[in-house]
C-alpha cells in the first residue's frame, strides 16, 4: 500500500492553535503559503512531535545600537503522510524524491 499525503493545512503562528498530525512514524513536508517554496522535508519516527518541535518563528533584525524589531514570520502549510514503521517512511520519503528529481529532470 502507497500511502498518501493529508491536505494542506496552516502551520500555527507563535505558538497558537494546534498541529493535526498523528502520533506515528512517516513523512512531513513545510512550504511557504505565499509562493510554494519548500522549508522542510524529513522522514520521522513521530510526525506530532517533530512538526511541534520546529523552530519557525520570526527572526530578529539587527537595528541601530542594538535595538531589535521582530520580522513578520512567514505563512507556512505542512502535509503529513503517515506509514507504520521508520523504514517505511524512510522508503517513502526516498521514493518522493526520486520522482520529483525524475519530473524536474524531464521538465528540464
Amino acid at each position: 500500500m502507497i500511502p498518501s499525503w493529508s491536505a494542506w493545512k496552516r502551520y500555527p503562528q507563535a505558538g497558537r492553535g494546534n498541529i493535526e498530525a498523528p502520533i506515528s512514524p512517516g513523512v512531513y513536508e513545510i512550504r511557504n503559503a505565499n509562493d510554494g517554496s519548500l522549508v522542510g522535508f524529513e522522514a520521522v519516527d513521530n510526525l506530532a512531535m517533530a512538526l511541534a518541535r520546529l523552530q519557525v518563528g520570526p527572526k530578529r533584525l539587527g537595528g541601530w545600537f542594538g535595538r531589535r524589531a521582530p520580522a513578520a514570520a512567514p505563512e507556512l502549510e505542512y502535509r503529513v503522510c503517515a506509514t507504520t514503521t521508520r523504514a517505511h517512511a524512510r522508503a517513502a520519503a526516498e521514493h518522493m524524491i526520486n520522482r520529483r528529481e525524475t519530473w524536474f529532470s524531464r521538465a528540464a
